[in-house]
Order: structure tokens, then sequence, then C-alpha cells
């Protein structure tokens, strides 16, 4: 049996029972057949002994005498105490969730959204992700700043996590704030970064009803990944942090495209480069052994790389932006590396799947790895679920197809067609005769009927899905696309970047993308 770290053994005497610490301590407990004891010394429970009244008073003293000699001997083989810190209340914590900047490097995907609105995973939304952990996490006081194409975003945030009508938070809230101009020449730009963003509102913590707000989380819309967020803002206190970073161990090949850290052997951030290069980025190696890896992954990720989340005490987020660094608009390439200097900023290691969703290439890559097997990252986990909008669609419908390594999402029409190594998404129809391979296809916003795809074929045009005999690959479709039938979709000549906006697609390192509400003919070939 266990009890508070302890294992029990049989010391070889009869109905005898002795509890021997197997980590740090907090009880003991010793029974035997005469009597029974616990011990409160340094967290050990000293009780009343339970001694049979026909014992004379001799054995009682050897009883007792014995026991404690028993106690006394295990005692000394143990350990000093380690009383830990008491445990953060989710209650004193807000998040901060950015809604990103023009996303130029997303785009086409973001030219009529927000990058945190970008559909993944054939149902969710990338808001989802940061959203779902911190209610996972127990952090329900989240703001959610937006500035540019935020109206789907706006629409999916009310329809999914509306106190009323969606996620029930209880004492908790979920506010959208937009970029605004406020009086005053500086009052006049809108978000100059991330930074400068959260300054612009940083007012609100200020306000008597957000007293209780010890720790401000500040996160990142497009990123990939599922986390404790508790575990690391009980690091942060543990560690007597000001700031705190949340990092991974990468390799040299990505290396340079990360903000890079090193560390003293308390975990203090000494040293912040953002994105270096040459002998800036070899002098970034670190003995990642410190921090938990193992002497081979250490040899394999000699660095630690930013994942651009970070938590502040409430009462630092206020210096820092305020009178610190007023000038300040970027956390990762400006606030973090100077903070390094005038605070504790300490470092936490991520050591599990994160991927940043910061282009075409790595956002296609990221989908597609959902249908690996066993993949890197999955959606279902029932202890920590990411939320989404609910839809209330009926099952997918698969008519003599064939599939292998992809994911269907619901309300899906699939009739006699090869689907291979893809993602169909919502609401999708994929016709007689459709090959689909390397694929992420995002579905659509609405249905049309039977009636409706019929009327449109018989007068020549072509339906919301993808029409008979159509064949793509290496492929990204946007919402509400409209492929026709005898469609080639390949990109045979391997071209690596394309704009073609008047033909319904661009293409992004290789990867075609079609765009959002476009049409695209029948016998068409790219």
């Amino acid at each position: 049996m266990e009890l508070n770290g302890f294992s029990s053994i049989s010391s070889g005497m009869p109905q005898q029972e002795r509890l021997l610490p197997t980590s740090s301590f907090s009880g003991i407990r010793v029974s035997t057949a005469t009597g029974q004891t616990n011990s409160s010394v340094s967290g050990v429970q000293l009780g009343k002994f339970n001694i049979p009244s026909k014992t004379c008073a001799t054995s009682k003293r050897f009883s007792v005498r014995s026991i404690l000699a028993d106690v006394a001997k295990d005692y000394m083989t143990f350990q000093a105490p380690v009383f830990e810190k008491p445990e953060v209340d989710p209650k004193a914590v807000a998040s901060i969730i950015l809604g990103g900047g023009a996303g130029t490097r997303l785009f086409p995907l973001t030219g009529r959204r927000a990058k945190p609105a970008v559909p993944i995973g054939g149902c969710y939304r990338l808001i989802d992700v940061p959203m779902s952990n911190c209610i996972n996490s127990g952090i329900k006081k989240i703001y959610i700043l937006t500035q540019f194409n935020s109206q789907s975003l706006n629409r999916h945030i009310s329809r999914t996590y509306n106190l009323g009508d969606g996620m029930n938070f209880g004492d908790g809230f979920v506010e959208v704030l937009a970029a605004t101009q406020r009086q005053g020449e500086s009052g006049k730009k809108w978000f100059q970064g991330t930074a400068d963003a959260v300054r612009q509102f940083i007012w609100m913590f200020e306000d008597a009803k957000h007293r209780n707000i010890e720790n401000i989380l500040i996160l990142s819309g497009d990123h990939l990944y599922r986390m404790d967020y508790m575990d690391f803002v009980q690091h942060h206190i543990n560690s007597g942090g000001d700031i705190s970073v949340c990092c991974l161990p990468v390799d040299e090949s990505r290396a340079s495209d990360f903000g890079l850290m090193k560390i003293d052997e308390t975990g203090r951030i000494r040293q912040f480069l953002e994105k270096p290069k040459g002998e800036n980025l070899r002098s970034m190696q670190i003995d990642t052994t410190a921090l938990g890896l193992s002497a081979q992954e250490a040899r394999n990720f000699p660095y630690i790389a930013s994942m651009g989340i970070y938590l502040f005490k409430t009462e630092v987020l206020l210096k820092v932006l305020r009178w610190h660094y007023p000038e300040a608009n970027d956390f990762g390439s400006e606030v973090i590396p100077m903070a390094t200097k005038d605070f504790n900023v300490q470092a936490y290691l991520f050591n599990d799947y994160w991927e940043d969703i910061g282009t075409i290439k790595s956002f296609f890559d990221a989908n597609l790895s959902l249908t690996d097997k066993p993949p890197k990252f999955h959606f279902y986990d029932p202890q920590k679920p990411i939320f989404t909008s609910p839809r209330f669609l009926p099952p997918s419908k698969i008519e003599k197809c064939r599939v292998q390594d992809s994911i269907i999402s619901h309300g899906c029409f699939l009739r006699e067609c090869s689907v291979e190594h893809s993602i169909v998404g919502i609401r999708s129809r994929l016709e007689y005769g459709v090959e689909l391979k390397d694929t992420m296809m995002m579905g659509a916003d609405y249905y049309q009927t039977e009636a409706e795809i019929a009327a449109l074929l018989a007068e020549g045009k072509v339906p919301v899905g993808i029409g008979r005999d159509t064949k793509i690959k290496n492929c990204i479709i946007d919402k509400n696309a409209k492929i026709g039938k005898n469609v080639i979709i390949a990109n045979k000549d391997g071209v690596e970047e394309a704009e073609r906006p008047s033909d319904g697609f661009y293409i992004r390192s290789g990867i075609t993308v079609v765009l959002k509400n476009t049409t695209i003919k029948d016998g068409t070939i790219i």
C-alpha cells in the first residue's frame, strides 16, 4: 500500500506494517499487533497509542519504546522534508490571446479572415487551441485582441464561447478587445506590435474588479499544441520570476527561425537573441541536460527557443510597458531581451508537440500530420478536449469510397471517390470518380440541396464541392470552393510560387491554394 509518498513493506514480523519513504515525505504510519501510532515531528504524525487494557505497565513501556525505536530508526533515514509552495489559484490568472497581425505569410488564407480564424483539422479554428487550453487549465478570464479582418473571428468566438449560448464559464468571461483609436497623437495609431497591443489596454488591469489578478498570461492565436498553463504558472511562482518565457528544445536546422535563449543554473535567462544567424547562432548553444533532457536529446537539440508564450506578474507587466520600455512594440524582439537585464526572467521548458502555424507550408504540414499513425498531435483527448462551435451536423455519408489515412469531418457526402492522406472539412461534397491525395479541404459554410445542385449543373454552372472525375493533389482548398468536373490540380511542373487570383488560385512553397468562394471551371488543369 502507499500513503503520502511511502510504500509499505513487510518487516518479517507478524501483523506488523512499516512505511518507508519513496519520495519527499509528509507522514508515517507504524502499526503492530499490540498498538498503533502516528507521529508528527517535521512531517511525522504523533497520536495516541491504543494499548490493550490487560497489558502490564512493563509491557506497555516496552511496546512504546519498541515502536518509537522503529520510528526513530526509519526517521533517521529520511531526507529533510521539502515544503512545496501553495498551489496557484487559476482565478488569480488572466490570459490575453493575441489575434495576430496582418498574416501576410499565411496569405491567401488570411485574405478575408484573421489568422486565428483560419480553419484547421477539418472542423476547428486556430483560436480554439489557446481557448481550449485556457478552459482545460481552469483559466476563465480571457481577453482576445483583434485588429485585421476580425469579423469571422468575432462571430466564431461569440457562437462558441458565449456565456449564455456556448461554453458556460460561471464567474469567468471572454472579451474581444478590438483595436481602437484614442485621444492624442499616439492614440491615432493602430496596434504597432504585440507589446503595443497589450499596452493600449493595460489600463484595464488597474481597475478595482481585477485587483485579484496576480499574473497575466500572454498567448498567441496561431499555434498548435496542448498544454496545462497552470504547470507553467506554478513554475513561475516557485522560481520567484518576474517574467517567465515558455521554451522548447530545437535542433540547428530550425533554431534560426526562433528567438533563442541562454540560461544559468537557476533557469534564469541571461541572454536572448531574436532569430540569430552564423556565429551568433552557434554562440546560443547550451547544455540542455540541465533542463531534464537526456544526453542524446541534448546532442540533438542544443538550443532552447521561445514559443511566444509569456507570463508576467501583473505589477511587472504594468512597469515594463508603461515605465521601463514605453517605446517597445514587440515582446519577442524588444521587451523580453531588454527585460533579461532588469528583471528576473525565467525559462520554462515545454518538451512536447508545438507548431507555429505561421506560413502556408507549416499550416499544410501540420494539418496533414494529423493523419499520421500515430499523430504527433490529435484532437481526441477526453480529459483535455479542444472545443469548437457546436454546428449540430449529421454524420458523414460515404458511398463505395476508398478512404486511407485521412480525416473525414461531419456533414460530408462522398460518392464512389478516393481519399488518401487528406483532410476533408465539414459539409464537403465529393462526387463520383474524384481522387483526393495530400490535400487539405476546408469544406463549406452551407449546404446546397440536390435540387439546387441539379439546377446549377443543368445551367452549366458549378455547385459547391468537387465535381466528377476531378483529380487533386498537394493542395489546400479554402471554404465554399466550387471545383468542376474533369479538373486536374497537380502542379506537375513543380512551380514554387505563383499568383493567379483571377483564375482562383495561388501557389505557395509548391502548394496550390484554391481561394475561398472561387470557381474552377470544368476541365481546368493547374
